[in-house]
């Protein structure tokens, strides 16, 4: 079982709190700035080394996606709005209102609320307001109701799309629609 000390960053005991800043300025300002890196010595307040060597970088591809939220089998995510979400895995259930770029549900996931997502990757079941900038795959275990508007759409055999359905999920193509309306005046 892991120690919940070591996973949150605590700090160890034997390791003391910096000195209270004598001139007027709060130490708290600076604790963003400060380390209590073992090269310090007896230092406290001084600057973390900022060598290459220091710096962690992320694995090779692990950066491609961005921010993801994978809601996981037997997960139940219910009354939220996700936001700040490049990529939404769905493998238990969600209801919720988002804005991201891509949504993937699993064959067993389920998703039901609305959605505006740039490419849509469905193998379960969405359900509610779906608008598609891009791209919407229904895979052949997929099954999409509610009001549906997409940009293009992909449907393996035995995938299921029911609803208010219309091409047009970019704003982009809205505004085109608006310029022939507005040139046939």
């Amino acid at each position: 079982m892991l120690r919940s000390d070591t996973l949150f960053g605590k700090r160890e005991s034997n390791t003391p709190n910096p000195p209270l800043s004598t001139t007027g300025h709060s130490s708290l300002s600076n604790t963003s700035t400060m380390s209590t890196h073992p090269s310090n010595a007896g230092g406290f307040n001084k600057p973390a080394p900022t060598s290459a060597s220091n710096v962690v970088q992320p694995a090779s591809g692990s950066n491609e996606v961005g921010s993801k939220l994978i809601v996981g089998p037997n997960i139940k995510l219910k009354g939220v709005e996700i936001t700040d979400c490049d990529t939404l895995v769905v493998e238990g259930f969600v209801e919720a209102t988002m804005d991201s770029r891509v949504m993937q549900i699993a064959q067993h996931g389920s998703f039901k609320g609305s959605a505006e997502i740039d490419i849509a990757e469905i193998r379960g079941t969405f359900d509610g307001d779906l608008t598609v900038r891009q791209k919407l795959v229904i895979f052949n275990s997929g099954k999409v109701s509610g009001k549906i508007r997409y940009g293009n759409v992909v449907i393996e055999e035995g995938g299921q799309l029911a609803g208010d359905v219309q091409v047009g999920g970019s704003a982009q193509q809205k505004d085109k629609g608006l310029a022939a309306v507005a040139k046939g005046m």
